[in-house]
């Protein structure tokens, strides 16, 4: 069966999360995506624990193999004349071109975007930053918090009255960042092969992401909202982030449910359903009033089964608040198919990884075409399809300029 991306091909520069994210959802969809690495430690996120025993060294991290398999990887010097040759011979015969270092780094390499384009006018170059490409805080580093804070979001979640409170997703990096990455490569390469009367321009574009921009749409209600009536909202006086009674977080006997009761239909269910028809009219009271006091009580005098068994009985938008063992063993995971393995080279057991989120009924996604790569593992046939001879091969690597598989202490030890 094809897959939708087949024939697109990704240059991947970026490390961590926002770029390996973004890329590892155009490789399950079919795209050919070539991890460029440095002749160094490459990606960071290869060396973080915890590690699958037996894989290669370099490719046995979970947190690196979540976000790598489907992709393959060559090492490059870009601070050496030939790596940035190989590095422009690559972008001639390559799509997308995606990068996540700070502004201008690659312009002061000598291998910036209208480099590239000089190459191949019809390259995608996707950049994502923290801050976007222009602005001032162009040249600032940051983090995943650092630009929830900074765009609002941040300050607006959690109780009245109390801290701001860290979701436990990256929502800039992902959402924010290798969401909107993903789209506007794809958006750009719809505009350059063919659009509406499918004629494309034939050109490229840059695709200029930064991870606060793309943030702070998420809060286009609550945005809107203000623009509106001037209202400045604060952390805990949102609809959908604590200020009502029926949709908030509930503490029951032996753990945590959630209640969506947004709409009064799904209200009046809940109260029915526990006997207590006078707090219908309490829906939208906030919290700390009697009423919430009272459905508190009511919350915590059952245990967590007994409040999903009377979701099953009330239609409520009622449900349990899973730890993560929990979700990720539960039907709705098992169901969706969200849940997937992998066979990775050496590795002495099966690794799992979280499945290919969008489900495409003709062309669905593939998870397991290739295994994580190992650091460098395609230099040289990648190289040798680039138009290398292999004497010049020979002197990239000889040279530095590049790298290839980087060797693990077990085959050290081996050869030893």
């Amino acid at each position: 069966m094809s897959l939708p991306l087949r024939g697109i091909r990704v240059l991947d520069l970026s490390r961590l999360l926002p770029g390996g994210f973004c890329s590892l959802l155009l490789a399950d969809f079919g795209a050919e995506v070539l991890k460029v690495e440095d002749t160094g430690m490459g990606d960071y996120i290869r060396w973080s624990p915890p590690f699958y025993e037996g894989a290669h060294e370099s490719a046995r991290s979970a947190l690196f193999l979540s976000l790598n398999r489907n992709k393959r990887s060559i090492r490059l010097d870009l601070k050496s004349d030939g790596g940035r040759e190989a590095l422009l011979r690559l972008v001639r015969e390559h799509d997308v071109v995606l990068e996540s270092f700070r502004p201008g780094v690659l312009d002061r390499l000598g291998v910036g975007y209208e480099r590239m384009r000089e190459e191949n006018p019809g390259i995608v170059y996707c950049a994502i930053s923290g801050y976007g490409q222009d602005g001032p805080k162009r040249d600032a580093s940051g983090h995943d918090m650092n630009y929830l804070g900074l765009i609002g979001l941040l300050g607006l979640t959690g109780e009245l009255g109390g801290e701001p409170v860290q979701a436990a997703g990256q929502i800039a990096d992902l959402g924010g960042g290798a969401l909107m990455a993903a789209f506007g490569i794809l958006a750009a390469l719809r505009e350059r092969d063919g659009g509406e009367h499918g004629a494309g321009s034939g050109e490229g574009q840059m695709v200029d992401v930064s991870m606060a921009d793309g943030a702070l749409s998420w809060l286009a209600m609550v945005a809107g909202a203000y623009f509106a009536d001037g209202t400045v909202p604060r952390r805990g006086e949102l609809p959908l982030a604590g200020s009502l009674i029926c949709y908030r977080p509930y503490e029951c006997a032996d753990g945590w449910v959630s209640l969506g009761a947004l709409e009064p239909k799904f209200w009046q269910a809940w109260c029915r359903g526990v006997g207590r028809e006078e707090l219908i009219a309490a829906q939208f009271e906030r919290p700390g009033s009697a009423a919430h006091v009272q459905v508190q009580e009511i919350f915590r005098s059952r245990t967590r089964a007994a409040w999903e068994a009377f979701a099953g009985e009330h239609d409520c938008c009622l449900e349990p608040v899973l730890e993560l063992d929990e979700a990720m063993d539960s039907e709705l995971v098992r169901a969706r198919e969200m849940v997937v393995e992998i066979d990775q080279p050496g590795a002495e057991a099966t690794v799992r990884q979280l499945g290919v989120p969008v489900k495409l009924t003709r062309t669905p996604g593939d998870h397991a075409r290739l295994p994580g790569p190992a650091l460098g593992e395609h230099t040289e046939a990648v190289l040798l399809a680039a138009g290398y001879s292999g004497a010049e091969v020979a002197e990239l690597l000889a040279s530095g300029a590049a790298a290839g598989p980087a060797e693990s202490r077990q085959d050290a030890t081996l050869r030893a």
